[in-house]
């Protein structure tokens, strides 16, 4: 199954108020599924590793099929629907979105956050490190955070770090993007979006400003 604990950390407060008891660093929750057959115990500790294992009641031994991709049969596939359940409502409950690694991004957000009361919205399932930002009288997107390889800038790097395109006037454009600082918008519309590295390549203060006038433009 899809990961769902990709892009998001523990509420080590909610993870107790779930269910979940303290073991020094690491929090444990255990429960019965498919009718008290199996018992699964969820362990999370305080890296962010969650681990799970599943108990044949019936046996003591460990219950593994449901993980097998491959493993079809309608028990097997019970066993994996409870499984997946419980994982999924312990990620909707305890855990909070955490995409966004970089000072830069951090204080990106905490600036849209306060200037305009924007908050970060994930559209799509299929890219759960794709956010965007909008206004709220046009409800025009004004910002979209990424993580992406710089290679895809057409940079000589592999290196996978947090970026954001921005709105900018099609006539400065060509004067702005260089390759180096600012590149032409990822996915966007290249005459009227450029796309700007948040690995300190860039100021914060310069970001903010062209974010001031990304928000100018999506009126």
């Amino acid at each position: 199954m899809k990961n769902v604990f990709d892009y998001k950390s523990p509420d080590f407060n909610e993870l107790t108020k779930f269910g979940f008891i303290a073991d020094g660093n690491n929090y444990s929750y255990v429960t019965q599924i498919l009718d008290g057959q199996f018992e699964m115990r969820v362990n999370v500790s305080s890296d962010k590793e969650v681990r799970t294992q599943v108990i044949d009641l019936s046996t003591g031994e460990p219950y593994t099929l449901h993980l097998v991709a491959d493993a079809g049969g309608t028990f097997v596939g019970a066993v994996r629907a409870e499984y997946e359940q419980v994982l999924n409502e312990i990620s909707e409950k305890c855990f909070e979105r955490d995409v966004f690694k970089s000072d830069t991004a951090h204080q990106v957000i905490e600036y849209v956050r306060k200037k305009y009361g924007s908050e970060l919205e994930y559209l799509w399932k299929t890219f759960p490190s794709n956010a965007v930002l909008r206004r709220k009288d046009s409800n025009k997107w004004y910002g979209i955070l990424l993580i992406l390889s710089k290679r895809k800038l057409g940079l000589d790097s592999d290196e996978v770090v947090d970026m954001i395109d921005l709105r900018i006037d099609p006539n400065v454009l060509p004067s702005v993007v260089d390759g180096k600082k600012y590149f032409p918008g990822y996915h966007m519309n290249k005459k009227s979006w450029f796309t700007i590295c948040l690995d300190g390549s860039v100021a914060v203060e310069e970001i903010c400003g062209w974010i001031d006038k990304s928000y100018n433009l999506a009126k």
